[in-house]
């Protein structure tokens, strides 16, 4: 690795680290701890994850996704509760990993993929306009008015222009940390009264101590802790994985998904025995890393090296900087994570995936993410399932014994029974009627009983119910179901090319 791509990796890693201590901060507040148990978790998570994780160039802290979850335990039960929950979370996942079922997040479909990162762009530019908001000297919040507001959208305005326009000149310096750079010289040259990090919170602290968390090793514990620990696991592994997989379509490389499991539960067991209020990968701060052109693992170690120094070391020179150029960062990350161009196909594409992609988006914002992909995901299956059932259908022929020949074409499942049982005439038929699944195949225990309660309407016409054609993993379906199938299954010989059986199919096919 040569020195041009350290240097690009190393401030790839600050830029990352700066715009991650308002956003940790931030979440510190929704989950109602101090701003250190979200700092910290910033960097234990950055850091595991950063050097094991399944995806380089991906970064990890703590989440407004995670952070929603957390508060209602927090206020009922504590922190300490917290970091048992996190430690709990974290072994659930390193078991997914284990297990390798972060490979199911490729049965997330492409609209719901879209969906989600419209949603998020849209989350990270709801969450930038708690930053337009100041005391209002009664213990509240109150929207800037005036010369400060102006301030405020000129300045994120410049940084804005920075990012845009820098790349346009030269690619040696990432954009975001430029932006940052010249926003504070000008708040700080010419001493402009505007909102720095430092009116947020003091981010200064000494080093991390491992913790255990005190809480009764009861039942009862766990069964507080439990419910939190599962619904934080799982929004956490989603979003973790569904950012890996945007950042190996942004990179053209490709993630480990069981990998990333591991990492993700490895880096909150260590978090939640620190202080940590845990966390997951970070689709905004994932996009500034990749955008800065950082490729591999030294941007994320870098980014949490770099956090835990501003933490110990460098908080005065930190909360220095204004809040607007961060706000800037952010809104150009919305801008690069919303995928305009779902905009631009909504009208060619089906109808289902259109509106699939309109909810997954809704529910992210109003809800949560793992709420809105398992959503997507379940609309996507359903409507697969009708069109899929919709698709069965029989040529009708004759075989050269005189038998009348039904050759299916379709999957036999749950959804297409009815469409199934519809294509015969037990009544009308032969003595010998034959089922050939050549162009099929049976793919559930829905589909076995459709063949059995087939069978018992010819057996009591005093017919006979052939099957031909099976494939193996239909002949294993029918093995498994024992007596349940009662049919003669015609075993075909063995054979390498096709072979003609004689048939001979009508024209018209049978549709239901």
């Amino acid at each position: 690795m040569d020195a041009s791509r350290i240097k690009t990796e190393l401030l790839a890693g600050l830029t990352v680290a700066l715009a991650l201590v308002p956003e940790a901060v931030a979440f510190a507040f929704v989950a109602g701890v101090n701003p250190l148990v979200g700092l910290y978790a910033a960097f234990f998570v950055g850091l595991i994850t950063a050097c094991i994780g399944g995806r380089p160039g991906m970064i990890s802290g703590a989440t407004g996704a995670l952070a929603v979850v957390m508060v209602s335990l927090v206020s009922q039960h504590g922190v300490e509760y917290l970091f048992a929950t996190v430690v709990l979370m974290g072994l659930i996942q390193i078991v997914v990993g284990l297990l390798k079922w972060g490979k199911f997040i490729r049965m997330v479909p492409h609209p719901v993929m879209l969906g989600f990162v419209n949603g998020l762009a849209i989350v990270i530019f709801l969450a930038q306009l708690g930053q337009f908001k100041v005391p209002d000297g009664a213990g509240g919040l109150t929207w800037m008015e005036g010369s400060q507001l102006y301030l405020m959208l000129g300045l994120i305005a410049l940084t804005m222009a920075v990012i845009w326009f820098l790349p346009k000149i030269t690619s040696s310096f990432p954009a975001p940390l430029a932006g940052i750079l010249v926003v504070s010289a000008l708040v700080l040259g010419f001493n402009l009264d505007t909102r720095s990090v430092g009116d947020l919170a003091s981010i200064a602290g000494g080093l991390p101590d491992f913790h255990i968390p005190m809480v009764p090793l009861t039942l009862d514990t766990l069964q507080i802790i439990l419910p939190y620990a599962v619904i934080l696991a799982a929004i956490g592994l989603i979003e973790s994985l569904l950012t890996l997989n945007l950042v190996a379509d942004l990179t053209g490389t490709k993630g480990g998904a069981s990998k990333e499991c591991l990492a993700q539960g490895t880096a909150n067991v260590v978090t939640g025995f620190f202080g940590g209020m845990g966390g997951c990968a970070m689709i905004g701060q994932s996009m500034i890393n990749v955008k800065s052109g950082a490729r591999t693992r030294i941007s994320g170690i870098a980014a949490a090296l770099f956090l835990l120094s501003f933490i110990v070391i460098a908080s005065p020179l930190i909360e220095r900087i204004p809040v607007a150029a961060l706000v800037g960062v952010m809104f150009m990350v919305v801008i690069g994570t919303f995928a305009w161009t779902s905009l631009k196909i909504m009208h060619k594409i089906p109808p289902i995936d259109a509106l699939v992609m309109v909810i997954v988006t809704c529910v992210t914002v109003y809800s949560d993410l793992a709420v809105a992909v398992v959503v997507g995901v379940i609309i996507s299956a359903l409507a697969y399932a009708w069109n899929a059932a919709s698709r069965i259908r029989a040529r009708i022929g004759t075989s050269k014994e005189g038998w009348k020949v039904y050759r299916l074409t379709g999957p036999l499942f749950f959804g297409s029974t009815t469409g199934f049982a519809d294509l015969f005439d037990p009544l009308n038929d032969p003595e010998d009627v034959v089922v050939d699944f050549i162009d099929s195949r049976v793919v559930d225990h829905s589909g076995l009983e459709a063949i059995d309660a087939l069978a018992s309407k010819y057996l009591a016409a005093g017919k006979r119910l052939h099957l031909r054609h099976l494939s193996p993993d239909c002949k294993k379906l029918l093995a498994k179901a024992g007596d349940l199938v009662e049919v003669s299954v015609l075993e075909d010989p063995d054979y390498e090319i096709a072979v003609d059986y004689g048939h001979t199919f009508d024209r018209a096919e049978k549709t239901t």
